[in-house]
């Protein structure tokens, strides 16, 4: 669909950096006009120009931030790139048991769930291949944020389309960990009990936990920040990951400052840890 003409699309991506702190290219311009329709239609306009002008003319702190939801990227799957969860599998989750075997705990934290299946997927990995863990004894949290509320309440109820299962997801875990109802799939209590999902901005500082996590999923996201904003990210999520945690980045992604982080090759795929004494 080619891009409306005359729309100072400049100003509609200065409102989404404002908001997310994403960093949109002139080559993104002509999302605005498919990703916005539907906001559009609910204002009752029918050109992008309408709403910039209306915008120019008053703040309205509600609709900028509706436009930056709406053009933050959701693209995400079950078991997405699986070489993570099978190093979790087979070697860094047998690793964290052993030394948590004290304290009894596990904190998990997808900081980009998207509607969920990053976070589900942990959950499945836990209760297929450890489900010691998830009986009693242990206290297993997988927290999951975004910044975009639509997909937040999404994951909470954790309903998924028949496309959505189809990627990635084993079929075995199909009938194991969820209910068909009508065209959708609802994840089951047992699953939905270990992930709680919150709204959150990651450029935003204090970010919304205070207590260590062991593994962090922070994959495919600094792809749309700006170099000082993974910076200032990454120094705030270093405190947030256990000396001995892992943290997991997208496919070809790396930590800003080298410094704070220390990064491990195995398994096919990399790994960070936390530099000690910084």
């Amino acid at each position: 669909m080619p891009a409306a003409t005359g729309v100072d699309y400049g100003f509609l991506r200065r409102i989404v950096y404002s908001i997310s702190q994403n960093v949109l290219e002139p080559s993104c311009d002509t999302l605005f006009d498919t990703r916005l329709s539907r906001l559009l239609q609910s204002l009752g306009m029918t050109e992008l120009e309408e709403l910039v002008q209306y915008l120019r003319l008053r703040r309205n702190p509600s609709l900028e931030r509706a436009i930056a939801e709406a053009m933050t990227i959701n693209e995400t799957s079950f078991f997405r790139d699986a070489r993570p969860f099978e190093l979790l599998r087979t070697e860094l989750l047998p690793q964290l048991i052993e030394q948590r075997r004290l304290s009894r705990g596990l904190r998990f934290w997808s900081a980009a769930s998207s509607t969920g299946q990053e976070a589900y997927s942990i959950a499945m990995l836990l209760r297929e291949h450890f489900p010691l863990l998830t009986g009693t004894g242990w206290n297993i949290r997988i927290e999951g944020t975004d910044f975009a509320s639509e997909v937040v309440e999404r994951a909470r109820l954790g309903r998924f389309h028949r496309i959505e299962m189809n990627r990635g997801l084993p079929a075995r875990y199909l009938v194991r960990y969820f209910d068909r109802v009508k065209d959708e799939w609802i994840a089951k209590p047992e699953l939905r009990s270990l992930c709680h999902f919150r709204q959150a901005n990651l450029c935003s500082v204090p970010l919304p936990f205070h207590e260590r996590f062991d593994v962090i999923f922070l994959r495919n996201v600094m792809l749309y920040f700006s170099h000082q904003d993974r910076v200032t990210l990454l120094a705030a999520l270093h405190p947030l990951l256990a000396p001995d945690g892992v943290l997991f980045l997208g496919v070809g992604e790396q930590p800003p400052d080298a410094a704070l982080w220390q990064a491990v090759l195995a398994g096919g795929t990399c790994y960070f840890r936390p530099r000690p004494g910084l």
